[in-house]
């Protein structure tokens, strides 16, 4: 089965990764789809270029994991790419709730694509990118949180190496 996993992932923490790495042993294939959302440009530390960028590395010792950029509906991606299902992580309750509406609202627009979820990795269930991004922004330590993909994204962003 060939499933979408959707994100901003901006940018990409270890919670993320985490989710990606135990997809891809359950499925024959994982696209990483990232999302570049035209309304919040501005709202992103990382160009969607950069972003994949970070996740194909991160994700490179993956054999059947790809990555790509989108914009628009999920579920039109989600044909386009010839995927059967999506693949949400879950960190606490307030996500289930959020994830369970686009389940089913992605359903209502593509009849018979499913939503499966994974939960979060206890180690990983307080990361969130807003998060890293305001760790890093003043310099805090989040090597224990992001890959070297991302560690090395973020100082480069902020001039911290």
């Amino acid at each position: 089965m060939h499933v979408v996993y959707p994100g901003s992932f901006d940018p990409l923490t270890n919670g993320h990764l985490d989710v990606i790495q135990r997809a891809s042993r359950l499925f024959a294939k994982v696209t990483v789809a990232i999302l570049e959302n035209p309304n919040k440009r501005g709202q992103y530390l990382f160009t969607a270029e950069e972003r994949l960028t970070i996740v194909r590395e991160a994700t490179a010792h993956l054999p059947n994991v790809e990555a790509a950029t989108f914009s628009g509906l999920l579920v039109d991606f989600v044909k386009r790419v010839g995927a059967q299902a999506i693949v949400k992580g879950l960190r606490a309750v307030s996500d289930y709730e959020y994830e369970l509406q686009m389940a089913h609202l992605n359903r209502q627009l593509l009849p018979g694509l499913e939503t499966l979820f994974i939960l979060s990795a206890t180690r990983y269930s307080f990361v969130s990118s807003t998060m890293v991004k305001e760790i890093a922004r003043y310099g805090g330590d989040v090597s224990k949180l992001v890959p070297p993909a991302t560690l090395r994204a973020l100082k480069a962003k902020f001039g911290q190496g």
